[in-house]
């Protein structure tokens, strides 16, 4: 799916919980808490340097459960 194109000049407003989501179709990304902005840059600044401890948090958690989910059940 490539939603990043521009050819026709529109954007897409996304608003997700879902960070995996939000890495594969977001060229820009906004981190909010509790109504107001935290963070905001490129989807590489905010996935590979988030500089709000609320947004290193969120990403942490998102690991965590990716990890988990893919754990082998014993």
């Amino acid at each position: 799916m490539k939603l990043r194109s521009n050819k026709r000049g529109m954007a897409l407003l996304l608003v997700a919980h879902d960070l995996a989501v939000v890495e594969q179709l977001c060229d820009e990304v906004v981190v909010m808490k509790d109504g107001r902005v935290v963070e905001r840059g490129s989807r590489d600044e905010i996935f590979r340097s988030p500089r709000a401890e609320y947004t290193r948090t969120l990403l942490a958690a998102a690991l965590k459960y990716c990890q988990e989910q893919t754990e082998p059940k014993t």
